[in-house]
């Protein structure tokens, strides 16, 4: 233990998989068959950008593709560099490409951070060859990134880590004699694992984390061993203890959904109160209300939406016990609105349209002419018709589409 307490770098540094067959989760990104492993076998990746939340692999996966390219990076992080950092490292990557004829990698955490002048300086060098730009970002970079860089990138989105990921990683964390604890004597109860992965929230650093501190912070038994428990979990990463398994946890859950699209508040209101008893955040409930207030109600009570968004405000600013009273407020106005799922379906139906049309041309009259031309399309500004103008919309393909129909079955013409 002694020797252990001398290495200051956190586990969850010493523990990031060096190549992608030690890589945890994301299997549409890293699977065997998966642009990512065939681009890197022809090397043929390119700029990328990687997406998702905290935790989930993307500065890890953006070295292990340095590594198996063999090629320099440079790492910067777009809330601490600037102009002079990024032209810094343009001249040396370009050096480089003269001498050798390959790319460096630019690895920039935050990259949504970078201002549209940060971003611009390093275009260049991205279609010169002498920058691999890759950007890791917890926002949707088609949003919060200039278009020009996202044109020129991959971008991959991460999600959140199963279970079973997390536990595998930290059991691999305790047998590694490396560069985990298996020269440790530890002795961890199954329901402390399952607690580190199902309160990590699919973050792998956060699981890491609380296992660091759980075994840092615990005294050797009589025998030697350093015990982790589910309470000593508990306390190590910040949540409660629940007093439910995992599966008791998961029926509770559902039936607490189920009981608010039945309509039957008693029963939402038992198991949300059960849930809070056995250590729930209060917020996981607010927020399956809140999908449940469109999904379930949808237009016939918009007001369900603003009461289960209100839930968990209040439960972010008040906390507990106060923020119990809104979510039960929420609660009660879901299960008695009237019940309509045509919110959900008009979702649906768009999506997949979306990805079956997606090449399908926009109507000529509803382009964007911003230039001169001698006979536009006649495009109908309805306020020039009292509001309303029966006009198409839709591409030629999709002009008959319906995807959200009125009550009385009409729609206006």
């Amino acid at each position: 233990m002694d020797n252990y307490r001398l290495n200051n770098t956190p586990l969850a540094e010493r523990m990031r998989a060096r190549s992608l067959d030690e890589f945890f989760g994301q299997k549409h990104i890293v699977g065997q068959d998966s642009l990512i492993r065939r681009a890197l076998k022809a090397n043929r990746l390119g700029s990328c950008i990687f997406y998702g939340p905290p935790g989930v692999g993307k500065t890890t996966l953006a070295y292990i593709i340095a590594n198996t390219l063999s090629l320099e990076y440079e790492k910067l992080n777009a809330v601490s560099s600037g102009v002079a950092d990024a032209k810094k490292v343009i001249e040396h990557a370009k050096s480089i490409f003269e001498l050798t004829g390959k790319p460096t990698i630019l690895i920039l955490d935050e990259c949504h951070r970078w201002s549209k002048a940060q971003s611009d300086c390093v275009l260049e060098a991205i279609e010169r060859g002498y920058i691999m730009f890759v950007g890791t970002t917890t926002e949707n970079p088609h949003i919060s990134m200039t278009p020009a860089i996202v044109s020129r990138c991959r971008v991959f989105k991460f999600h959140p880590l199963e279970l079973a990921d997390i536990k595998d990683a930290l059991l691999l964390a305790i047998k590694d004699k490396e560069r985990g604890f298996g020269r440790i004597n530890i002795n961890i109860d199954a329901e402390a694992i399952n607690h580190f992965a199902m309160f990590s929230n699919g973050d792998l650093r956060s699981a890491f984390g609380g296992l660091e501190l759980a075994v840092i912070t615990t005294p050797p038994d009589e025998t030697g061993a350093i015990h982790i428990t589910k309470m000593v979990a508990s306390q190590c990463i910040q949540q409660p203890i629940i007093s439910v398994d995992e599966n008791a946890y998961y029926d509770m859950l559902s039936a607490f959904c189920k009981s608010l699209r039945g309509s039957d508040s008693t029963a939402a209101l038992y198991y949300a109160n059960r849930l809070i008893e056995a250590g729930i955040e209060p917020q996981v409930l607010a927020r399956r209300t809140i999908a449940h207030a469109s999904e379930d109600v949808g237009l016939s009570a918009p007001n369900a939406l603003i009461q289960a968004c209100a839930s968990l405000y209040a439960l972010d600013h008040l906390g507990m016990p106060e923020g119990n009273l809104a979510l039960t407020q929420a609660i009660i106005y879901v299960c008695e609105s009237p019940k309509d799922n045509r919110v959900v379906v008009a979702m649906n139906m768009a999506q997949d349209d979306a990805k079956n049309h997606p090449d399908d041309n926009v109507p000529e009259h509803l382009k964007n002419y911003h230039y001169d031309v001698e006979n536009p399309p006649k495009y109908k500004y309805p306020h020039d018709y009292g509001g309303y103008v029966k006009q198409q919309y839709l591409p030629d393909s999709l002009k008959d589409r319906k995807y959200f129909i009125r009550k009385d079955n009409k729609q206006s013409n």
